[in-house]
C-alpha cells in the first residue's frame, strides 16, 4: 500500500475544498497523512479518509529552514509520495528533504528540482474551481460534481455542547467574520437585527463563532440582541478551538455567514445555511451543498440599478458603499433559514 504525506493549504476553506482530493487517493488504496497548521489541523482530523495528522511548528511567514529540516528528518522513510497543495516554495521543501522520492504539485513559485512531478499553474483568469485544482493533483479528472464532506464523531460535539447546554438541532450559529477583508463582512447591525428576529420567531438560541479578531463584532451583534430581550445570544468569538467550532456548527440548525472557511465548512457538514457575498463571486467559490442559499445581488435580477462593479474582489470597497452587502436585508437572510 502506498503511503502518501499531503502537505495541506493554511486557510480554512482552501483545506475543506481539498477532501475530495483526499477521498479519491483514499479510494485507489494510498494511506493518508497530511502535514498541516496547526489552525487546520482539526479541519483533516474531521475527514475519514485521513489515517494521520501531523502537526507543523510554523508561524506565518519565513522559511523556517531549521524548524522545517528537523521535521524533514523526523518523516524520512515514512512516505511513498507526497501531495504538495500550497504553491510556495517552502511548502515543498520538507518533502525534498524528507527525501520522498515521488513528489506531486503545481509548478508554484518555480520550485523546479523539489517536485518530481509539476502541474502548469493556471491561468489567473481562467483558474478552476477549488475542487478541481486541488483534485488534479491526483493525477485524475471528473471532479466537477464532487462536493467536500465533513464528519464529527458524536461523542465529540456532546462533548462540545454538554458545557454550553446546547442540544443538536437546538441553535442557530451565526459566523459575521471574513479574514479578507471588510468587502466580504455583512454589517454588524444586519447579523444583529438577524439574530434578534432568529430569537423572536424561533425562541432557539444564536450562537456568535469568530476569531479573536471578530471578538468586538461579536460582542456588539450579542448586546443588541440582549437588550431587545429576543432570547438567548451565546457569544463564543475568541473562546472556541477550531475543533469545538467545527463541532458546534456540524451540530446546528442553521448558519449564516459570509464568504469565509467557516461557509465552506457547513457546506460540508451539509447543515441548512445562508451565505451572503459581497466583493468576491459564488461562480468560483459557492458553498458545496445542497443545503446552502446563496444571496449575491450581483446575480439578482430585481435589484436594482445592478451592481455593475461586483464582483471587485477587493479588500475594501473601491467606491465606498458596499451596496452589495449594505443592501442585503436581514429579513431575506431570515426568510431563507429553517424555522
Amino acid at each position: 500500500m502506498i503511503s502518501t504525506l499531503v502537505i495541506a493549504p493554511q486557510w480554512i476553506g482552501d483545506a475543506v475544498m481539498t477532501e475530495p482530493l483526499l477521498r479519491r487517493l483514499h479510494a485507489r488504496g494510498e494511506r493518508i497523512t497530511v502535514g498541516a497548521l496547526p489552525w487546520v489541523a482539526p479541519v483533516y482530523r474531521a475527514m475519514a479518509v485521513v489515517e494521520r495528522v501531523v502537526e507543523f511548528p510554523f508561524a506565518h511567514g519565513g522559511l523556517q529552514w531549521a524548524a522545517r529540516r528537523a521535521l524533514a528528518r523526523q518523516l524520512r522513510g515514512q512516505f511513498d509520495r507526497a501531495v504538495v497543495c500550497p504553491n510556495s516554495l517552502k511548502s515543498a521543501l520538507i518533502p525534498w528533504w524528507a527525501g520522498i522520492a515521488e513528489r506531486v504539485g503545481y509548478h508554484g513559485e518555480a520550485r523546479f528540482g523539489l517536485l518530481t512531478q509539476r502541474l502548469p499553474n493556471p491561468s489567473k483568469t481562467q483558474r478552476p474551481p477549488m475542487v478541481a485544482f486541488y483534485g488534479a493533483l491526483s493525477g485524475e479528472t471528473g471532479f466537477a460534481a464532487e462536493r467536500p464532506q465533513l464528519s464529527v464523531a458524536q461523542a465529540a460535539v456532546d462533548a462540545a455542547l454538554a458545557p454550553l447546554d446546547l442540544q443538536r438541532g437546538g441553535y442557530y450559529v451565526l459566523v459575521p467574520g471574513a479574514e479578507y477583508g471588510p468587502a466580504k463582512r455583512w454589517p454588524t447591525a444586519h447579523f444583529a437585527t438577524l439574530a434578534q428576529a432568529l430569537g423572536q420567531r424561533t425562541g432557539r438560541t444564536v450562537v456568535l463563532l469568530g476569531s479573536v479578531k471578530d471578538a468586538p463584532v461579536c460582542a456588539d451583534i450579542a448586546q443588541s440582541a440582549q437588550q431587545a430581550g429576543s432570547g438567548p445570544c451565546l457569544d463564543l468569538a475568541g473562546r472556541t478551538g477550531l475543533a469545538q467550532a467545527l463541532a458546534l456548527v456540524s451540530a446546528s440548525h442553521g448558519v449564516v455567514s459570509n464568504d469565509s472557511g467557516m461557509m465552506h465548512v457547513a457546506a460540508a457538514f451539509g447543515v441548512p445555511q445562508v451565505a451572503i457575498f459581497g466583493s468576491s463571486s459564488p461562480l468560483h467559490t459557492p458553498p458545496l451543498s445542497p443545503q446552502a442559499q446563496v444571496i449575491w445581488l450581483k446575480d439578482d435580477p430585481s435589484y436594482q440599478p445592478p451592481l455593475d462593479c461586483a464582483p471587485c474582489f477587493a479588500r475594501d470597497c473601491p467606491l465606498g458603499h458596499t451596496r452589495c452587502l449594505n443592501d442585503v436585508a436581514p429579513n431575506r437572510v431570515l426568510a431563507l433559514l429553517p424555522a
